[in-house]
C-alpha cells in the first residue's frame, strides 16, 4: 500500500482529522478503568489481574512502536492506519468471545495483545506526517493529532458505563459491549485511512522552515545518544506518575471519599474518569502548543515539577477536600498528555524530521515500561494496604510518595539535555535518502 500523496492544491488541515480519527478510537484505553469493577465481579479478580489486559496493551504499544517505527515510516501513513484498524478492532472482538466463555486469558489476549499492538501502530501513525505538513508548528501540530488518544476516554467512558449498564455486567454484557466498541471503532477509524495524505516531496506549501532543515539524525544513530536516553527517562517517570491515576480513576476516587459523609457513586467515578479524559486531550494540545512558545525543556521542568506538587497534595490533602482531590488530578493529567504530545516536537528539535517517526516508537518504549510500573505500583499497593485493613486514602499514600520521587528523577533527567554532537548527524539532509539505501535501517 503505497502512501497516498496530496494532490496540488491539498489543505494540510485535513491531516489532523485524519490522524484524529485514529486517535480518538485508540484512546478508548485510557477508559479501561470504567471495566475494571466489573470484570472482577463477573470473573472474579483482583485489581491487579483486572489491570493486565491494560498493562500488556501498554507494554505492545511501546513495543510495536518501536519494532514498527521504521516500517512506518516507509509505507506511509495509510498502510499504518489500516494495521492499526485490524488489530484494534480485531482485540475487542477476541475479548468479546473471551467475556462470553469467561476465558479471561482471551481478554487478555486480545485487548492485550492484539489490541495493544495496533495501539502503538495507530498512535505512531500520523506523527512524522503531521511534523512534515506543520515544520512551522510541530508542537501544536502533533499536539492536534495527540489530543484524541487523551480524550478517547472522553467519549468511550461514559459509553462504555451506560452500555453496562444497559447490557449488563456479568459476563455476557461485557462481552455485547466489547462487540460494539470493535465494530464502531473499525468503522470510525476507516474514515482516517481514506481520508489521510503526506505532501508531494519533502516541502509541503507552507511558508517558513523545511521538513528538512537543520541537523538530522537517523533513528540508528539516535539511540546511541545521551539524549534520547534522558528523553526516555523523562517520558517514562512522567507517563507512570500519571498513568497511575489512570488505570485505576474509578475505584481511587470511590475509595478516597467511601468513608465520608459524601462517597461517590458508580456513576458518578466514571465521570471522574471523563473528566480527566478532558484534562489528558486539553493538556496535549494546550500545553504543547505552549512549548512552541517556552522551549520543550523549560514546558518539561512545569509538567515534572509542578507534577509532583499536585501528587503531594493528593496524598496529604486529597481525602479532605473533593474539590483539591479532583483538581489536582486534572492538572496531573493535563501534563500526562501535555508529555505525550509535545515529546515528538522535542525529538524534532534534537533530531530532526529524517526518521523522527522511527526514533518516537523506539522512545515509546518508555511507555511500555511505564506502562507496567504506574499500575504495578498503585494496584499491588492498594491491595496490600487492604489485606492488611487499611482503607480509603491510606491505600494510595505510599504509591503517591513513589511517584513523585519519580517525577524528581524526571525532572533531573531533563536538566541533562543538550543538543546533539554533529559526529551523530547525517551528512547533509539532501543526502539523506542515499544514506539511507546504503545502510539500510533495521525495525
Amino acid at each position: 500500500m503505497s502512501p497516498p500523496v496530496a494532490p496540488p492544491g491539498w489543505s494540510r488541515w485535513l491531516v489532523p482529522p485524519a490522524a484524529l480519527s485514529v486517535h480518538l478510537s485508540i484512546g478508548q484505553a485510557y477508559a479501561w478503568s470504567v471495566f475494571k469493577p466489573p470484570l472482577e465481579s463477573a470473573l472474579g479478580l483482583s485489581g491487579t489481574q483486572s489491570a493486565l489486559p491494560f498493562q500488556l496493551a501498554i507494554v505492545m504499544l511501546g513495543l510495536s512502536a518501536a519494532f514498527g517505527g521504521t516500517l512506518v515510516e516507509r509505507n506511509g501513513p495509510r498502510w499504518a492506519m489500516t494495521v492499526a484498524l485490524v488489530c484494534f478492532s480485531s482485540g475487542f472482538l477476541i475479548s468479546a468471545l473471551g467475556a462470553a466463555t469467561e476465558q479471561y486469558w482471551l481478554i487478555v489476549f486480545g485487548y492485550g495483545f492484539v489490541g495493544g499492538t495496533g495501539l502503538g501502530i495507530g498512535y505512531i501513525s500520523p506523527v512524522s506526517t503531521l511534523i512534515k505538513w506543520f515544520p512551522d508548528r510541530p508542537g501544536m501540530a502533533t499536539g492536534i493529532a495527540i489530543m484524541g488518544f487523551g480524550g478517547g476516554a472522553l467519549i468511550a467512558s461514559p459509553w462504555s458505563a451506560q452500555m453496562l449498564k444497559s447490557f449488563g455486567s456479568d459476563s455476557s454484557g461485557i462481552a455485547l459491549a466489547f462487540l460494539v466498541h470493535g465494530l464502531t471503532y473499525a468503522v470510525f477509524m476507516t474514515l482516517g485511512v481514506l481520508l489521510v495524505r503526506v505532501p508531494r516531496g519533502e516541502k509541503p506549501a507552507v511558508s517558513g522552515p523545511s521538513a528538512l532543515d537543520g541537523a538530522q539524525v537517523s533513528a540508528r544513530n539516535a539511540v546511541r545518544t545521551p539524549q534520547f536516553w534522558c528523553l526516555w527517562i523523562i517520558l517514562c517517570m512522567n507517563v507512570t506518575a500519571g498513568i497511575g491515576i489512570l488505570e485505576k480513576a474509578a475505584p481511587m476516587i470511590t475509595d478516597f471519599f467511601g468513608g465520608t459523609s459524601s462517597p461517590v457513586s458508580v456513576s458518578a467515578a466514571a465521570g471522574f474518569v471523563a473528566l480527566l479524559s478532558a484534562a489528558n486531550m486539553a493538556g496535549r494540545i494546550g500545553w504543547s502548543s505552549t512549548s512552541d512558545l517556552i522551549g520543550r525543556k523549560n514546558i518539561y521542568r512545569v509538567y515534572l515539577g509542578a507534577g509532583a506538587l499536585m501528587y503531594a497534595l493528593i496524598a496529604w490533602l486529597g481525602d479532605s477536600s473533593k474539590p483539591l482531590f479532583i483538581l489536582s488530578a486534572l492538572v496531573i493529567l493535563s501534563f500526562y498528555g501535555g508529555g505525550f504530545a509535545t515529546i515528538p516536537a522535542y525529538l524534532k528539535d534534537l533530531f530532526g524530521t529524517y526518521q523522527v517517526g522511527a526514533i518516537h516508537g523506539r522512545l515509546l518504549t518508555a511507555w511500555s515500561t511505564a506502562g507496567v510500573l504506574g499500575p504495578l505500583i498503585v494496584n499491588w499497593i492498594a491491595d496490600h494496604q487492604k489485606a492488611a485493613g487499611k482503607h480509603g486514602s491510606a491505600l494510595y499514600e505510599l504509591s503517591f510518595l513513589i511517584m513523585i520521587g519519580l517525577l524528581a528523577v524526571g525532572f533531573v533527567a531533563n536538566e541533562f539535555v543538550r543538543p546533539v554532537h554533529a559526529r551523530h548527524h547525517i551528512p547533509a539532509p539532501r543526502e539523506a535518502t542515499d544514506v539511507a539505501r546504503q545502510q539500510p535501517e533495521s525495525a
